[in-house]
């Protein structure tokens, strides 16, 4: 793979968790030397919070735990999205969102795997804590998978490399 890896977190507004879902994962892909590899971004099947920060809850939280989310500003999910190699989804209603915005995707799939990260907007700090928990112990299970990823992509193009080198050369038979 010549280019980043590109991996896209998702929830409904993008002021709570895919936000939060960025910044861990880009932090922990860092932490393990993948960070110039790969490129992370996040957006919110709902518009309706476009250009705004993160929810001021969602910000304390992170950074007890060293994290800031003051940089970011929410945006929608768009069809040019479906160009994103992962595509993270917090939860199964947006997910069948998704799925209508950037089309069947071998890259969709919810972020905790066949668990859902729960909307804490509604509730109290606690609930903020609890999706950070989630998102942590989800973020260290991307870096695992992702560095699975971006090393199958080498090996598959070192193999390609190494075939190439015992071809004969062009318009000559290698004697």
């Amino acid at each position: 793979m010549n280019r980043p890896l590109r991996v896209l977190t998702v929830c409904m507004g993008n002021i709570c968790r895919s936000p939060t879902a960025e910044v861990v994962l880009r932090e922990k892909l860092a932490a393990a030397g993948l960070g110039e590899r790969v490129v992370v971004d996040s957006a919110g099947t709902l518009g309706a919070h476009a250009g705004e920060p993160p929810d001021p809850r969602s910000q304390a939280a992170a950074l007890r735990r060293g994290y800031d989310l003051s940089s970011l500003r929410a945006r929608r999910l768009e069809p040019a999205d479906a160009e994103a190699d992962l595509v993270l989804v917090m939860d199964r209603g947006n997910l069948r969102k998704a799925t209508h915005v950037v089309g069947a995707h071998a890259g969709l799939s919810l972020f905790l795997g066949g668990a859902e990260v729960p909307d804490p907007y509604g509730g109290g700090a606690d609930g903020f804590e609890r999706v950070l928990d989630l998102i942590e112990r989800g973020a260290d299970e991307w870096v695992e998978r992702i560095g699975g990823l971006l090393a199958e992509s080498a090996e598959t193009k070192a193999v390609g490399l190494k075939a190439a080198d015992t071809k004969a050369p062009p318009g000559g038979s290698g004697t």
